[in-house]
C-alpha cells in the first residue's frame, strides 16, 4: 500500500507542478517540470524527511516502481514506430538513414578524440582509455521519450519534426551497434581478449531478432484487430500487445558464446511501424492508446528525475570529464546532422535546428551504463557518474532546447495552455 501511496502522490505532484509553473509564467515543457518534480520527491529532498508515502527515502524505493518506467517506455517506443509510415519515408528515407547514422557516429568520434586527449592530460589512473572508448559509444544514444513528449505536447509539425522522430528511432539501432563494438574493444584493452561473436555477431543478431519479433507482433496485431468492431476492444487488444512485446523483449537465449536477445525499444518501434502501415484503424488506435497511457508518461519522467544521483556534483574529476563529454557530444550531434543536411540541400530549418533537438539523453544511455559495468567497479563507477551527470543536464535542459528549436523552425504555431 505504501508503494501505491507514493506512486499516487508522485503522480499528483508532477501534475500540480505544471500548474504552478504556468501561474509563475515559467514556460517550461511538461517533461522538464516532471523531471524537476522527481528531484523534489527524490532521496535528496522530500525523501530526507522519512515520511512514508511522501517522497522516496532511497533509490531502492524508486527502483521498486521500475515496472512503471518499463511499461511507459514501451508505449513511447510504440508511438514512435507510427512515425515510420511509408508515405513519409518515401520522401525522407535517404535523409533519415544518412543523418541517423552520421549524427550518432560524429558524436562518438568527437567524444572519443576529446576524452583520449584528456586521458593524456589527466593520466591513465584518472581516465583510462577503456572508459574513453565506452563513453564515446554511449554518446551516440539519444532519448526518444523526451523528444516525443515535447512534440506531442506542442503538436509540432513540419520538416524538422517529420525528420526528427524517424531519426530518433533509427538512432537506437545505430547506437546499439556502436556501443557493442566499442565495449568489446574496451574490454580487450582492459585485459580481455577480442571476441568476434560478442563484438560483432551478438549485437547484429539482437537487432535482427528485434526487427523480426516486432514485425511478427505488428502483423498479428493487425490481423486480430480485424475480428473486433468495438473501438474499446481494439484499444484493449493494442494495449495487450504492447505489454506482450515488453515481456517477450526480456527473453534471452544463450548458445555458448552466441546470445539471442532483444532490444525492447526496437521491438516496440517495429511493431508500431508494421501496425501503422497495415491497419486501417491504426491512426485512431494510436491516438486512443496515447490518451490511455498519459498517466504512465507522467510517472515515467517523474521517476526518471527521482533516479538522478546528485552526488556526482561532489566529484571534481567526474565534473571535468562530464563537461567535456557533454560539450563534445552536443557538437557531434549538431555537426552530424547539420553537415549532411546541408550537403543534401534540405530545408534550411533542418540544417539549423535538427541537431539541437537530438541533445536529450536518458534511458538508452543508462541501459548502456549497466552493460559497461563489466569493465570493473572502478571504471564502471566513473562511467556511471559521468553519464548520470550528463543525463541530469540533458534531461533538464534538453526538452526546453527541443521546444525552442521547433519554435524557431516555425513548427510550433502556438504554445497552448497545458
Amino acid at each position: 500500500m505504501v508503494v501505491l501511496l507514493t506512486a499516487a502522490i508522485t503522480l499528483l505532484a508532477g501534475l500540480l507542478l505544471t500548474r504552478v509553473t504556468k501561474l509563475l509564467h515559467l514556460n517550461f515543457p511538461d517533461v522538464t517540470v516532471y523531471l524537476l518534480t522527481g528531484l523534489l520527491v527524490g532521496p535528496y529532498c522530500l525523501g530526507r524527511l522519512g515520511i512514508e508515502g511522501i517522497g522516496f527515502k532511497n533509490f531502492a524505493e524508486v527502483e521498486a516502481l521500475g515496472i512503471i518506467s518499463t511499461v511507459a517506455l514501451g508505449f513511447i517506443a510504440f508511438s514512435i514506430g507510427a512515425e515510420f509510415k511509408m508515405d513519409k519515408i518515401a520522401h525522407s528515407g535517404k535523409a533519415t538513414i544518412v543523418i541517423g547514422i552520421m549524427q550518432a557516429m560524429m558524436a562518438t568520434i568527437l567524444v572519443d578524440i576529446a576524452l583520449v586527449i584528456l586521458h593524456f592530460m589527466l593520466g591513465p589512473e584518472v581516465l583510462p582509455i577503456p572508459v574513453c572508448i565506452t563513453l564515446g559509444a554511449i554518446a551516440s544514444a539519444t532519448a526518444p521519450a523526451a523528444t516525443l513528449m515535447v512534440v506531442k505536447q506542442y503538436k509540432a509539425h513540419g520538416p524538422v519534426t517529420d525528420l526528427l522522430l524517424p531519426i530518433v528511432a533509427l538512432d537506437d539501432a545505430v547506437g546499439l551497434i556502436i556501443f557493442a563494438i566499442s565495449l568489446g574493444v574496451a574490454q580487450a584493452i582492459d585485459g580481455g581478449n577480442l571476441n568476434f561473436i560478442s563484438i560483432i555477431v551478438n549485437p547484429i543478431l539482437e537487432i535482427i531478432c528485434s526487427i523480426i519479433l516486432g514485425s511478427l507482433l505488428g502483423f498479428c496485431l493487425t490481423q486480430l484487430e480485424k475480428i473486433f468492431f468495438s473501438n474499446d476492444h481494439r484499444m484493449a487488444m493494442t494495449i495487450t500487445f504492447v505489454l506482450l512485446a515488453i515481456a517477450l523483449s526480456s527473453l534471452v537465449f544463450s548458445f555458448g558464446n552466441l546470445k539471442v536477445s532483444f532490444s525492447s525499444l526496437l521491438v516496440l518501434m517495429m511493431m508500431g511501424t508494421v501496425f501503422c502501415n497495415t491497419s486501417a484503424c491504426a491512426a485512431d488506435l494510436f491516438e486512443r492508446t496515447d490518451h490511455w497511457a498519459a498517466p504512465l508518461y507522467v510517472a515515467f519522467f517523474v521517476l526518471s528525475g527521482a533516479e538522478l544521483d546528485l552526488k556526482v556534483f561532489t566529484q571534481p574529476s567526474s565534473l571535468l570529464i562530464g563537461a567535456v563529454y557533454i560539450i563534445m557530444r552536443c557538437a557531434g550531434k549538431y555537426l552530424g546532422s547539420c553537415l549532411p543536411a546541408k550537403a543534401m540541400k534540405l530545408n534550411e530549418n533542418i540544417v539549423r535546428y535538427l541537431g539541437i533537438t537530438l541533445f536529450p539523453q536518458a534511458g538508452v544511455a543508462l541501459g548502456m551504463v549497466n552493460s559497461a559495468q563489466v569493465l570493473g567497479p572502478v571504471n564502471g563507477s566513473l562511467i556511471r557518474n559521468v553519464i548520470l551527470l550528463s543525463v541530469l543536464i540533458y534531461e533538464l535542459v534538453g526538452p526546453s532546447l527541443t521546444k525552442m528549436s521547433l519554435e524557431k523552425a516555425g513548427e510550433i504555431e502556438q504554445i497552448e495552455n497545458r
